[in-house]
């Protein structure tokens, strides 16, 4: 009799464990109980196999605004703000990011926008504009705006003082790791993957299609950071089973360094020992004064590009003679490998673009020189219309110059109105001699899109 009772004990406590596993995974799937816009995580959520799985955190995160969705997005785009000295730039962020987007990407991703001050007033006003100006996006699930009460955060003044920083910017930059630990945490069901921003970014064209690509570029290559912006904590993009950890790892040491100090000792940590860049970068540092103390800060991204190049598939060649493996493929791969030539250089050398199929181009870009040197001085940019297959090799004619490098530098935004046909080749023909070795960084061309045709 005795065993038989514990037989039916043991089964109703495993069942009443599948229970509680159920509900909470129930909970996790849908983002949120129907009707309710508060989120919590907390203890009574979490069987104790999860917690020490999750890394739990006893914290409570209130959704102020939008609609969660009851399936995982493809991405989720993650900013903190907080109240600035002088001016905001959080709507011109929230509306570069659905600006840049179609309505197919927008329909993968969810904004997540932590309000981070603890002013209620500033929150409030700040909240109203947000409802006002993009009440589509939150009853579509798109964007989601939500707090964390201060007495969440741990202890933000007496800290240690390290790298010498005085006791307002410790406190300010340690608040800022819980504000992206509670961030990363809130957000590590939403999607497949997660990209940190900051609240005064501008976005490139359709960023999340050519996030898309690169993420497909690395294949089954182990990795846990990819960074689309060499700046500070922008652009960088996470798979979100690493945000319960990463988020985590922000809390405990928050007090030690500042976040993007911290992020490179976490993906080492986890045994990622080279930064994984991508080029061009998505995404720009657009505001002019910081969050701390309103100082002036004009930090730019200079392999910044407002749309990505298309550089459809093409063979590229040079008769200027290459230094190791850096050859010229790579200058239009647009990676981060650039072409360098050794000289002397002169007037019988050129780098040749030959498109597989001819192309429509509305607009080239030429990027020569690297820290100051080794730019290519004198050259002419021009579009062939003709291939010529003789025996071994094909050969382009029909040449019309589009324009020169200047101080090694071209742009021609308007290059069908130069050239309205298609082409079938592109050629940087030198015009000058000259000593120094040369290096070409980028080679990029945009086709025209069939609405600008018509």
């Amino acid at each position: 009799m005795r065993c038989h009772l514990k037989q039916v004990f043991l089964l109703a406590a495993g069942l009443l464990i599948l229970t509680r596993v159920y509900i909470y995974m129930r909970r996790e799937e849908s983002g949120n109980l129907k009707g309710s816009l508060t989120w919590i995580w907390d203890k009574e959520t979490w069987v104790e196999d999860l917690k020490g799985h999750y890394l739990h955190f006893d914290v409570s995160i209130k959704a102020l605004a939008g609609v969660f969705q009851p399936f995982k997005k493809y991405l989720t785009v993650g900013l903190s703000s907080v109240k600035r000295e002088k001016g905001s730039y959080l709507q011109d962020t929230l509306q570069s990011i659905f600006s840049a987007c179609s309505e197919e990407e927008l329909d993968q991703m969810v904004v997540v926008v932590l309000l981070a001050d603890f002013n209620v007033s500033w929150i409030q006003q700040t909240l109203e504009k947000i409802t006002n100006e993009f009440h589509t996006r939150l009853s579509k699930g798109q964007l989601l705006v939500i707090h964390a009460n201060k007495d969440n955060y741990p202890p933000l003044t007496g800290l240690k003082r390290n790298f010498n920083d005085a006791p307002d910017r410790v406190s300010f930059r340690s608040k800022q790791n819980v504000d992206y630990s509670y961030l990363l945490h809130f957000s590590s069901n939403l999607s497949q993957y997660y990209i940190m921003l900051e609240d005064d970014v501008s976005c490139s064209k359709n960023f999340l299609t050519s996030m898309r690509e690169h993420i497909d570029s690395v294949g089954n290559s182990k990795w846990v950071t990819l960074e689309f912006s060499k700046l500070g904590y922008i652009g960088k993009l996470y798979q979100s089973r690493d945000l319960p950890i990463l988020a985590r790892f922000l809390y405990n040491f928050y007090q030690e360094m500042p976040c993007d100090f911290l992020l490179s000792h976490f993906h080492r940590l986890l045994m990622q020992e080279k930064v994984i860049s991508f080029r061009p970068s998505l995404f720009q540092h657009m505001g002019i004064y910081s969050s701390f103390r309103g100082t002036f800060n004009r930090l730019k991204d200079e392999d910044f590009v407002e749309e990505v190049a298309d550089n459809p598939p093409a063979n590229i060649s040079t008769n200027i003679e290459t230094y190791e493996t850096n050859t010229v493929d790579k200058a239009y791969s647009q990676g981060l490998e650039y072409f360098w030539g050794v000289s002397p250089i002169g007037t019988e050398n050129y780098i040749l673009v030959v498109f597989h199929e001819p192309v429509l181009l509305s607009r080239v870009q030429i990027v020569t020189g690297l820290d100051g040197k080794d730019d290519l001085g004198y050259a002419d940019v021009e579009l062939g219309k003709t291939l010529v297959k003789k025996e071994s090799k094909v050969e382009c004619s029909g040449f019309d110059k589009l324009g020169s490098l200047q101080q090694g530098q071209f742009n021609e935004p308007a290059v069908q109105k130069l050239v309205p046909a298609t082409v079938a080749c592109l050629r940087i023909r030198v015009t000058a001699a000259q000593t120094t070795w040369v290096v070409v960084r980028r080679i990029q061309v945009w086709t025209a899109k069939a609405d600008q045709t018509r």
